[in-house]
C-alpha cells in the first residue's frame, strides 16, 4: 500500500486541474451568453463549452472517487447531455430565427429563409436570400456569386 501513495496525489492533482479547466470553460460559456448579440451566436457558447466542461467534470469525479461504480453512474449523465444539448440548442436557435431575433447580415448562408418564408407566406426581417438576389441586391452571403 505504500506504493499507492504517490498515485493518489497525482490522481487528485489531475482531478483538480480538470475541475479548474471545466470551471474556466463554464466561465467562457457564461461570458459568451452575455456578450453574443443573438440566439444564433449564443448557440456555440451554450453547447460547446458545456459539453466539454461536463466531460471534464465527470472525468475528475471518476478520478477522485476511484470507483468503477461511480464511473458507471456518470456515463448515463454524459450520454443524456450529449443527446439533449445539441437538440435544445437547435430548437432555441430555430425559435430565435423564426422570431426574427437575429442579424441577417451576420449570416454567410441562409438556407432556412425560403422554407420559413414559404411557411409564413411573408418575408423575414432581413429578407430572404432568393428575394434579395432576384431584386439584384447582393445577398447575405457576400460571396463571389452574390448579386449575379
Amino acid at each position: 500500500m505504500i506504493d499507492a501513495e504517490p498515485w493518489i496525489g497525482i490522481l487528485d492533482t489531475v482531478a483538480a486541474a480538470l475541475l479548474i479547466v471545466a470551471a474556466l470553460l463554464t466561465l467562457a460559456a457564461a461570458i459568451g451568453l452575455v456578450r453574443f448579440p443573438d440566439p444564433l451566436s449564443r448557440l456555440h457558447a451554450a453547447t460547446k463549452p458545456q459539453i466539454l466542461g461536463l466531460l471534464l467534470v465527470v472525468i475528475a469525479l471518476a478520478l477522485s472517487a476511484r470507483s468503477w461504480t461511480v464511473l458507471l453512474l456518470l456515463v448515463p449523465v454524459v450520454v443524456f447531455q450529449l443527446l439533449t444539448a445539441p437538440i435544445s440548442a437547435h430548437m432555441v436557435g430555430r425559435a430565435g430565427y423564426r422570431n426574427g431575433d437575429f442579424d441577417p447580415d451576420a449570416l454567410l448562408v441562409d438556407e432556412l429563409a425560403p422554407d420559413v418564408d414559404a411557411a409564413r407566406g411573408t418575408e423575414l426581417p432581413g429578407g430572404s436570400w432568393t428575394d434579395e438576389r432576384s431584386a439584384g441586391a447582393p445577398g447575405p452571403s457576400k460571396g463571389p456569386d452574390a448579386g449575379s
